[in-house]
C-alpha cells in the first residue's frame, strides 16, 4: 500500500509544479516568453524545450532503455528553436504528456526495478525523485522569469507578501 501512495502522491506532485508553470506563462504576453535576460541565460521557452527535451528522453520507454536517449539533442534545448506560442505550449504539453503517461501504467512492485540514465543505475524509485527535483526546479526558473517580466502585475503564486494572518484567518476559518 505505502508505494501506492507514493505513487499517487509523485503524480499529485509533478502535476502541482505543472500548474505552477502554466499559471505563470499564462500571465504574460507570448513575446515576453522569448527574452533572454542576459547573455548565457535562457528564455521562458528554452526551459520548456529543455523540460520537455528531457522529459520525453527519461519517460520514453521508460523501463527498458536509457533515459538519455541517443536521438535527443539536449544543446539544441537551449537554443532558440519554438518561436510561436501555440509551440511553446505545444511542446510544454507533449513533456508533461510522456511524463504521466509513463506514471500511469507504473506497479508499485516496479519501483525497485533498476533502470538508467546515461548508463547509471537507478531504481525507479530514484529516478522518479530525481526528475521530482529536476523540474521543479526550473519550473521556478520559470515563475521566477516571469514574476520579473510581468511586474508589480504578476499575481503571485502564493501567499501574497504580508498576506500570511490574512491567509490563515481564512484558511482554519474554511476549516470550521
Amino acid at each position: 500500500m505505502p508505494t501506492e501512495v507514493y505513487l499517487s502522491s509523485v503524480k499529485k506532485t509533478f502535476l502541482s509544479y505543472k500548474s505552477l508553470g502554466e499559471k505563470a506563462m499564462a500571465q504574460l504576453e507570448a513575446p515576453a516568453l522569448f527574452i533572454v535576460p542576459e547573455e548565457g541565460s535562457n528564455s521562458i521557452a528554452m526551459i520548456v524545450q529543455h523540460l520537455a527535451g528531457n522529459m520525453i528522453s527519461r519517460w520514453t520507454n521508460f523501463l527498458v532503455a536509457d533515459g538519455e536517449k541517443v536521438w535527443r539533442n539536449r544543446d539544441a534545448e537551449f537554443e532558440v528553436v519554438l518561436t510561436d506560442h501555440q509551440a511553446v505550449m505545444q511542446k510544454w504539453g507533449e513533456g508533461w504528456a510522456c511524463l504521466m503517461n509513463t506514471l500511469d501504467t507504473l506497479k508499485p512492485v516496479q519501483l525497485e526495478q533498476t533502470v538508467f540514465i546515461r548508463s547509471e543505475p537507478h531504481t525507479v524509485l530514484e529516478a522518479i525523485n530525481r526528475q521530482l527535483s529536476h523540474y521543479p526546479y526550473h519550473i521556478g526558473q520559470i515563475v521566477y522569469a516571469a514574476k520579473i517580466l510581468k511586474g508589480k502585475n504578476f499575481q503571485t503564486l502564493s501567499i501574497a507578501r504580508n498576506q500570511s494572518a490574512t491567509f490563515n484567518t481564512q484558511k482554519f476559518g474554511q476549516q470550521k
